[in-house]
């Protein structure tokens, strides 16, 4: 018998309430989106520039998400899956397409710092604004890390823990750190 989650009605209650809250920020909502416990979804603004979030209709973000646009728009198409802890920056913008599936403890960010020569601190410099995105239909396993800039392909999967430092054409089967092509899926 497969398993089976059981609502109680409060939780049901502390959802509505929660989605409510969410909206009134401006933070826009697809219909039947289910945003877990502890999830942090913050509009905040860069210099003078105020940031966007829209989530797609049935998209899913587990427990503890983040996500801070910065001033950066983030759009999530529909029925994605954030799962539990996974953090995405939208600094220079991050767009993920339809059906992925983003598993535990991933980051996804879209800026980098400059390392300017010793004396100057890091902090002082501007950040590089890179948009990142991540097509339809893609995975990525647990603790993934997608950096500022990269385009993964529609239909890609990326293997626990990999690093992707550079563009993943459709339908790679990538790992590693930094991540590697190992083969293509199958049509």
């Amino acid at each position: 018998m497969p398993f089976a989650r059981v609502h109680h009605p409060f939780a049901i209650l502390h959802s509505a309430i929660r989605r409510q809250l969410i909206q009134l920020t401006g933070v826009r909502l697809g219909s039947h989106v289910v945003i877990g416990a502890a999830c942090e979804l913050a509009i905040g603004r860069s210099r003078s520039r105020r940031g966007t979030l829209t989530i797609g209709p049935g998209s899913r973000l587990e427990r503890g998400v983040v996500i801070h646009p910065y001033g950066g728009a983030i759009t999530l198409g529909r029925d994605v899956f954030l799962g539990p802890y996974v953090v995405i920056y939208g600094h220079g913008g991050v767009e993920i397409g339809d059906d992925s599936l983003i598993a535990m403890h991933c980051r996804i960010l879209s800026s980098n710092h400059e390392i300017p020569p010793i004396g100057v601190a890091i902090r002082s410099r501007p950040d590089r604004l890179a948009p990142t995105r991540i097509g339809s239909d893609v995975w990525l396993g647990a603790g993934v890390t997608v950096l500022a800039g990269v385009t993964i392909g529609d239909g890609c999967v990326v293997a626990a823990g990999a690093v992707v430092t550079r563009d993943l054409p459709a339908g790679t089967v990538a790992q590693g750190v930094p991540a590697r092509p190992v083969r293509t899926r199958e049509p």
